[in-house]
């Protein structure tokens, strides 16, 4: 059990697994803002409980915390919450983690620990939260299915079915990225390049042909979804301008791109690649979120 002699020690035990909660809420709601929020709660509800009663502080809070995240899934109702819609599903571009093109500082390596690109973040977008709570709970953080049963209310071989179904939706559309990130970066840039010069061409060539492109510009700009590489080359050069701004990064640990102009973030380009083509370009261009990620200061400090 956990021996604990006061708030201090409490929020100390805690602290240590902040990082790993951080995580877990980032991949069910897709928001790092909304995770934090998440994290909050949890404390709020270790510190009205009685904690030396916990024989596993790291298991209890994670199950909290998933049950925060499932009922933040389940009452989302504005706009900004509502998703993106695909052909295949519902989608709404999740927050990127955008870091320096020289690398990830510690606490992003630790939030990204399991390589989730935004094209995992993308597809667990499109899962009822019950599915996405059995899935990121076991399958990414291996908590058993008969404790993620009582926080969704239902049996265990319930909940295996639950994760068995998101397990299939997510390898069918969210490959593994490329470990070559010197290869990725060449792709990207051919990508910028060709859409700086309004290269249709050079852009055709670069793009799968089933690619998709999608963009999320929050409630105050459109949100597009195109397909197809003719169709997304010609987006790319009506865009043109975000190409001329682009600054490389890294997105969710693989290259991508911020577009800058005086001090101000106007997107951030996600790129899914295989085979040496770009099979999936997401774009968040939502100035609310922008700000809240304060992209300058990433590339400044």
């Amino acid at each position: 059990m956990l021996r604990v002699s006061g708030k201090d020690v409490l929020a100390q035990h805690f602290e240590e697994h902040r990082p790993h909660l951080r995580a877990v809420a980032y991949r069910m709601l897709g928001s790092l803002s909304e995770a934090e929020d998440a994290v909050q709660e949890a404390w709020l509800k270790l510190s009205r409980s009685d904690a030396s009663a916990v024989e596993n502080l790291g298991g209890w809070l994670t199950t909290v915390v998933g049950r925060v995240c499932l009922d933040m899934l389940r009452s989302r109702t504005t706009r900004r919450e509502d998703p993106l819609h695909d052909q295949d599903g519902q989608v709404r571009v999740p927050d990127p983690i955008v870091s320096r093109a020289e690398g990830l500082d510690p606490e992003q390596e630790m939030l990204l620990a399991d390589s989730v690109g935004i094209a995992l973040m993308v597809v667990l977008e499109t899962l009822a939260p019950a599915e996405r709570l059995a899935f990121v709970l076991h399958d990414l953080f291996a908590v058993p299915f008969d404790e993620i049963a009582p926080v969704l209310g239902r049996t265990a071989a319930t909940t295996r079915q639950l994760a068995s179904r998101a397990r299939r939706r997510v390898q069918g559309a969210a490959p593994a990225p490329e470990p070559d990130r010197a290869r990725l970066r060449e792709v990207v840039d051919a990508f910028l390049a060709a859409s700086r010069g309004g290269d249709f061409d050079a852009l055709v060539a670069v793009l799968d042909p089933e690619v998709v492109a999608r963009s999320d510009g929050g409630t105050l700009r459109p949100t597009l979804v195109r397909r197809g590489a003719a169709d997304v080359a010609s987006q790319a050069i009506t865009f043109a301008r975000f190409a001329e701004a682009a600054r490389p990064v890294l997105v969710n640990g693989t290259p991508g791109a911020v577009s800058m102009a005086e001090g101000r973030a106007l997107s951030v380009m996600a790129f899914t690649v295989r085979e040496g083509r770009i099979t999936a370009l997401d774009i968040l261009t939502d100035p609310e979120r922008l700000a809240y990620l304060e992209l300058g200061m990433v590339l400044d400090d």
